[in-house]
């Protein structure tokens, strides 16, 4: 049996383009996929990244479910640190009151953005030195299970539509974190292979060997990876000449538009550079 395939989508800007552009061209992937059977599509949360326009996957998600009819979308994810539990949990449950059984709410550790942007999405918030994730993902499962204590002030506090359920959740991670802590609490674990430096396997290999059945009865997880899809070779190692130097530019700090394959295989690479 094959592996399900699916989609992480960034909804990025190119050359000549505009964050329209990449947001429509997102809507249409979406529906694509849905047309050819896969699975998933989710789109990511950044900030202050000129090269990509996915900012709100909230509102992205809600426009690629009306435009499809079977497949799953969801966020890749939501960046909870930015955002308060409550109203995570509220419009999640909206999309999913909206699109029954096909939301899924995937949840990241980190800011998505650079430590200024960061401050400026939480300032409003209290904005603390030391990672609040735990905190914060706590707050959001005591809220869907009613858990906090009678004299806690949070006790009466219940996130909207009440008679609809959180999505499934998914720990994102880049390393052994989020994959014990999806285990430990028997949720699904997706890693980030695409970008992470820490070993994949054994991350994956930590989430199923410490599952503890909670949510789900078993364990599941993803392997999200960086993929060139073309009709011909020769067409696939074109467009991936676009992502070579965009992962230049990015190791220097130069969140740039993705270049055209004409412009990447213009660039004047330096010896470090290849």
């Amino acid at each position: 049996m094959p592996f399900p395939l699916s989609v992480l989508d960034l909804s990025p800007v190119t050359t000549g383009g505009s964050g329209p552009i990449a947001l429509r061209n997102s809507l249409d992937l979406g529906a694509l996929a849905d047309k050819l059977g896969y699975t998933r599509y989710w789109v990511a949360e950044h900030h202050n990244l000129p090269s990509i326009a996915s900012s709100a996957p909230e509102i992205m998600i809600g426009q690629i479910a009306a435009l499809t009819k079977s497949i799953r979308v969801g966020s890749g994810g939501v960046m909870l640190p930015n955002h308060a539990p409550l109203m995570v949990a509220e419009r999640f449950k909206i999309l999913e009151g909206l699109f029954p059984g096909r939301i899924d709410l995937g949840l990241g550790r980190a800011p998505g953005t650079d430590q200024i942007t960061s401050i400026a999405l939480r300032r409003r918030q209290e904005v603390r030195d030391a990672d609040d994730f735990l905190e914060r993902f706590q707050e959001l499962l005591l809220l869907e299970q009613r858990g906090f204590p009678p004299e806690h002030p949070f006790s009466k506090v219940r996130a909207m539509p009440l008679d609809v359920p959180l999505p499934p959740l998914y720990l994102l991670g880049s390393s052994d974190y989020s994959a014990q802590l999806a285990a430990m609490i028997g949720v699904s674990f997706s890693f980030a292979h695409h970008f992470a430096s820490h070993d994949a396997v054994a991350s994956m290999l930590a989430y199923r060997e410490k599952f503890k059945p909670g949510a789900l009865a078993k364990p599941h997880a993803i392997l999200a990876t960086a993929v060139i899809c073309a009709d011909t070779d020769a067409e696939a190692e074109r467009l991936a000449s676009t992502v070579d130097l965009n992962f230049v530019r990015r190791s220097r700090g130069d969140y740039l538009p993705l270049a055209s394959p004409e412009e990447a295989a213009a660039y004047d690479y330096a010896p470090i550079d290849r």
